[in-house]
């Protein structure tokens, strides 16, 4: 007796990754293997990166707080001591948001730890 395949489930399956690698250059986008083999390298980059992400983030906004804490005659280390030594509950995010953007805001906070 024959062997019986299923061809519309496996083209469907196919299809579904051809069409997630559409945009791609070269055979990465038409050559079943190499456009399997590249969605699934980048499945494992977005999985890496969106920890990167965070690492990036965290080191610019400390290089933003740095950079306005010199202005105002302070080290960036100086100021995260002194306003955990107040009790000041503020994150980086939104301290390196006022150095950028709201720079009246972050002097009154140094000068308030100062």
């Amino acid at each position: 007796m024959p062997r019986s395949v299923n061809h519309v489930a496996s083209r469907n399956r196919r299809k579904k990754i051809l069409k997630l690698t559409r945009g791609y250059y070269g055979a990465r986008k038409n050559v079943w293997t190499v456009a399997k083999n590249t969605w699934e390298k980048g499945l494992t980059y977005a999985f890496r990166d969106r920890r990167a992400k965070k690492r990036n983030f965290r080191a610019l906004w400390i290089q933003r707080i740095n950079a306005a804490a010199r202005m105002e005659g302070l080290s960036y280390s100086r100021l995260m001591g002194l306003l955990h030594k107040n009790e000041i509950e503020i994150n980086r995010k939104v301290l390196a948001d006022l150095a950028m953007n709201h720079p009246e805001a972050f002097k009154a906070i140094v000068n308030k730890v100062k």
